[in-house]
């Protein structure tokens, strides 16, 4: 508009703001919020509904190997507390033979080589020492071991009649050797309650690892074990896991495997509950049997 002057005159209005753009920063940080607490729902929910075994194998999956590093260090939770507690021995065969001491294989290959230094001779072809194959042997069993269970796991899918037990059979590789165990589920038992008769699936069951386990030479122990509940019948939890243990001997050996390879059949009753967190847990309520890892015997012709 113009005044009197003739001069004209324009009027700005300025608009009230919001105190101007706040970026999209906060976006990202919920998203993160949201993204966390539906993974937090999800571990809840899947810690609800795995089976006690599941847990297991989880478990074993994320520890580290033996002796390494990690989160668990090797080891899975709840392993200690089954190392502990006492077992009553129900029968014992051939004592365990002490490995080989290689001091000295060792000695006199130092002095091969020293003597052989100083005689200005060198080898291009070595034979490797004692040392070496000690190193290598282990890694070797835990292979064969690591096929062994692989095995079990597919002789049991092939027949389908025992192929819904594979939830029950839990195989892990220990410090010890690889153990195998059949755990009791509820509504699934592998023995009648209070008794030591196997039923008919177990009895196919421990007939398929038998078939597995005679292809491995090592050596066998075997254990029965149970909850904290009172036996149905008058014999103690001791007594009736001990003859449980003697009844899968029976059963293995008449499958085929040499009865010469079981080293021990025990009655451990509850004092190595499989969940230490719940005795009374029908998981407790179960038969171990263990491939003991054992260093190779010496052949007969070796000189020390």
């Amino acid at each position: 508009m113009a005044n009197a002057d003739g001069a004209i005159i324009i009027k700005r209005i300025k608009k009230g703001g919001h105190g101007g753009h706040h970026g999209g920063a906060w976006k990202v940080a919920y998203a993160d919020f949201v993204t966390a607490m539906m993974a937090f729902f999800l571990l809840m929910w899947l810690i609800n509904t795995t089976t006690p075994e599941q847990k297991r194998g989880i478990a074993d999956y994320f520890a580290a190997p033996s002796g390494a590093g990690g989160v668990l260090g090797g080891t899975v939770l709840g392993q200690a507390a089954q190392r502990a507690g006492g077992s009553a021995s129900f029968t014992a065969n051939s004592p365990p033979t002490p490995p080989a001491t290689p001091t000295r294989a060792k000695d006199e290959g130092t002095h091969t080589a020293s003597s052989a230094s100083a005689s200005g001779q060198t080898s291009d072809s070595q034979e490797p020492s004692d040392d070496h194959l000690a190193r290598m042997a282990p890694s070797s069993r835990d292979e064969q071991f690591a096929s062994a269970a692989e095995s079990i796991r597919q002789a049991m899918q092939e027949m389908p009649d025992i192929a819904a037990l594979s939830r029950q059979v839990v195989m892990d590789q220990t410090p010890e050797g690889l153990r195998i165990q059949l755990v009791d589920q509820d509504g699934k038992p592998m023995f009648a309650p209070g008794s030591s008769e196997p039923l008919p699936y177990t009895k196919k069951l421990l007939a398929v690892i038998a078939g597995i386990i005679d292809r491995l030479p090592n050596r066998i122990s075997i254990s029965g074990h149970t909850n904290t509940e009172p036996g149905d019948s008058a014999a103690s939890n001791w007594q009736l896991s001990a003859e449980r243990a003697e009844a899968a001997r029976v059963i293995i050996t008449a499958a085929g495997v040499n009865n010469d390879r079981i080293y021990e059949v025990s009655g451990r009753a509850s004092s190595e509950p499989l969940l230490p967190e719940d005795p009374s847990a029908s998981a407790n309520r179960r038969l171990s049997i263990l491939l003991m890892k054992e260093a190779p015997p010496i052949p007969s012709d070796h000189k020390l």
